[in-house]
C-alpha cells in the first residue's frame, strides 16, 4: 500500500526505471531506445569504490544519461546508488560498503538506497540499528532512525490489513472503521505529513455548472517544474482558451516538483501557478500526485491555498462535484485507502449524472509503466461496477488512450511540462505520443469527447463517446 515517495523524488525524473515487464508489441509502438552502460563521463563523477559495480550493473537510455550530466555531483551519486539498490543482487555489495564507507553523506545515500532491502528482509536490520545508535555522524543516525520508522510502519500496516480482513469477514463495520482510521494515521506518519484528519474529510457534493449545459473542460498533469516546457504548454492552454473558452480545469497531480509546496505562502504559487494558469480566469479542481505527497507540508499547503486563490480549488484530497451532465470524482491515488474507496463506491452509486468521470494521478494502464496491479485489484472493480465512463490520470509524462474495459475508458494526460517519458510496446495502447500537451473534455447529454491538444494548439487526437 505504501510507496517510497520520499526517496529523491526529483532524481527519478531523470532515471526512470521500468516498473513492469514489457507487454506484447503494439503495431504503432516505436522502437524502444536501447539501454546503454553508464558513460565514462558519468562514471568519472562517481567515487572510485562504486564505479566498477555501477559500470557492470546499470543500464540507461542515452537521453537519460544526457539529462543526468546536468545533475550536481551529490545528486548523481545518490541516484546511481538508488539504481543499484533496486537490483536485489546488489544488496550484499551495498551493505558491505555501508560498513566501510568513511563519508557520512554516502552512508546516508546507502541507507536510503537499500530501502527495498530493509523493507523486504529483517535479517540485516541490526546493521541499520547500529548506525541509528552509534554512527559517528549524527545525521547518519537520524537517517537510519527514519528508515527504521518506515520499516516499522510498513510492518504495522500489514498487521492492520490482516485485522481489517477479519473485521470485514465478520461484517463488523464499527471495528473496520477503527482499523481504517488507524491506517490513515499510519499513512500520514509514513509520509511525514502534517495533515490533520479533518482535512481529509471530503465536502458534500457541489455543483460548478448548472445541469443541462454543455461544458468544455481543460485537464493536465505533471507540470510544476518551472521549465520552459511547462511555460510553453501553459501558453498553449491560454491561447486555446481564447478561441475555445473553458468552463473550468482539472489538475491530475504532480502539481509541483520535486516535493510539492512548502506552505500556502510559497513564492512558486505565483511563478508556477497564478502567472501561468490563473490568467485564464477559470476555476481549477486539483488532486495530489506522488510529488505533492513527498513534501511533509505540501498536502496541507495545497488544500489551504484554495482560500487564497480565485483559480485553485482543492477542498480535500478527494471530493466530487457536478458540471452540466457530468459528475467528476477527484480521487487521491497516492494515499488511497479503504475509507476513500468506500466513499467513491457510495458516491458513484448515489450519482444520477449522465456521465461519470474519475480523475486522479496514478495510472491503471499505461504504455510507460504497464499495469498498475494495486489499482487494478482495488479501484478498477469499483469503476466497472458503478459504470464509470472515463478514468483520467497523469503520472506518466506523455499522452495516451488505452483500451476500455467494462465500459471504462482510460486516458493518460501527463504532458503538462515535466520531462517526457518513453513508452514500451503495450497491447492495451490505442493512442500514444511522447509530447507535451493537454486534454480537453467536451460533454453534453449525448456525447463526451476527449481530445489531446499539442503545444501548437492543434488537436492531435480525439475520442467521442455517445449515449
Amino acid at each position: 500500500m505504501f510507496r517510497s515517495l520520499l526517496r529523491y523524488a526529483v532524481l527519478l525524473l531523470f532515471f526512470a526505471v521500468p516498473l513492469s515487464p514489457l507487454q506484447s508489441a503494439a503495431a504503432q509502438a516505436p522502437p524502444k531506445p536501447p539501454l546503454l552502460p553508464l558513460s565514462e563521463s558519468i562514471l568519472a563523477r562517481i567515487p572510485a569504490d562504486y564505479r566498477a559495480e555501477a559500470k557492470a550493473q546499470i543500464r540507461q537510455t542515452e537521453e537519460n544519461q544526457l539529462q543526468a550530466e546536468n545533475m550536481p555531483d551529490g545528486d548523481l551519486v545518490a541516484t546511481v546508488l538508488h539504481l543499484l539498490g533496486d537490483i536485489p543482487s546488489e544488496s550484499t555489495f551495498l551493505l558491505d560498503r555501508l560498513e566501510k564507507e568513511p563519508s557520512a553523506a554516502l552512508r546516508i545515500d546507502l541507507i536510503q538506497a537499500l530501502e527495498k532491502h530493509w523493507l523486504g528482509s529483517s535479517q540485516d536490520l541490526p546493521a541499520l540499528e547500529k548506525h541509528a545508535s552509534s554512527d559517528p555522524d549524527v545525521t547518519v543516525s537520524v537517517a537510519a532512525v527514519k528508515m527504521l520508522k518506515e520499516v516499522g510502519i510498513n510492518s504495522l500496516n500489514s498487521l492492520l490489513k490482516s485485522r481489517l480482513g477479519v473485521a470485514l469477514a465478520a461484517g463488523d463495520v464499527h471495528s473496520a472503521g477503527l482499523v481504517l482510521d488507524e491506517q490513515k494515521l499510519l499513512l500520514q506518519a509514513h509520509y511525514g505529513i502534517t495533515l490533520p484528519s479533518f482535512m481529509r474529510i471530503p465536502p458534500p457534493q457541489f455543483s460548478v455548472v448548472p445541469a443541462g449545459r454543455a461544458i468544455r473542460v481543460l485537464a493536465f498533469g505533471d507540470f510544476g517544474t518551472g521549465s520552459a516546457a511547462q511555460k510553453q504548454t501553459a501558453a498553449a492552454m491560454v491561447a486555446y482558451q481564447k478561441i475555445h473558452p473553458f468552463d473550468f480545469g482539472l489538475t491530475l497531480g504532480d502539481n509541483f516538483y520535486p516535493r510539492g509546496m512548502k506552505s500556502p505562502d510559497d513564492p512558486r504559487w505565483q511563478t508556477q501557478w497564478e502567472q501561468l494558469y490563473g490568467v485564464m480566469h477559470i476555476p481549477f479542481y486539483a488532486v495530489l500526485g506522488n510529488h505533492d505527497w513527498s513534501g511533509a507540508d505540501s498536502p496541507a499547503a495545497e488544500i489551504l491555498y484554495s482560500a487564497r486563490s480565485q483559480s485553485w480549488h482543492m477542498p480535500s484530497p478527494y471530493y466530487t462535484f457536478t458540471a452540466g451532465s457530468v459528475q467528476f470524482f477527484a480521487f487521491d491515488t497516492p494515499a488511497m485507502d479503504e475509507a476513500e474507496l468506500k466513499w467513491l463506491d457510495e458516491e458513484l452509486i448515489r450519482s444520477t449524472a449522465r456521465w461519470k468521470v474519475v480523475f486522479g494521478h496514478y495510472h491503471i494502464y499505461s504504455a510507460t509503466r504497464g499495469d498498475n496491479k494495486e489499482l487494478i485489484a482495488r479501484l478498477l472493480p469499483i469503476l466497472k461496477k458503478d459504470h464509470v465512463d472515463v478514468y483520467l490520470d497523469g503520472h506518466d509524462h506523455n499522452l495516451q488512450e488505452l483500451k476500455p474495459e467494462g465500459g471504462v475508458h482510460f486516458f493518460v494526460s501527463g504532458g503538462g511540462g515535466a520531462g517526457l517519458y518513453e513508452m514500451n510496446p503495450y497491447d492495451r495502447s490505442v493512442f500514444r505520443q511522447k509530447i507535451n500537451g493537454f486534454t480537453v473534455l467536451e460533454a453534453d447529454d449525448k456525447t463526451l469527447a476527449i481530445s489531446f491538444v499539442g503545444t501548437d494548439g492543434s488537436e492531435i487526437y480525439r475520442r467521442t463517446l455517445t449515449k
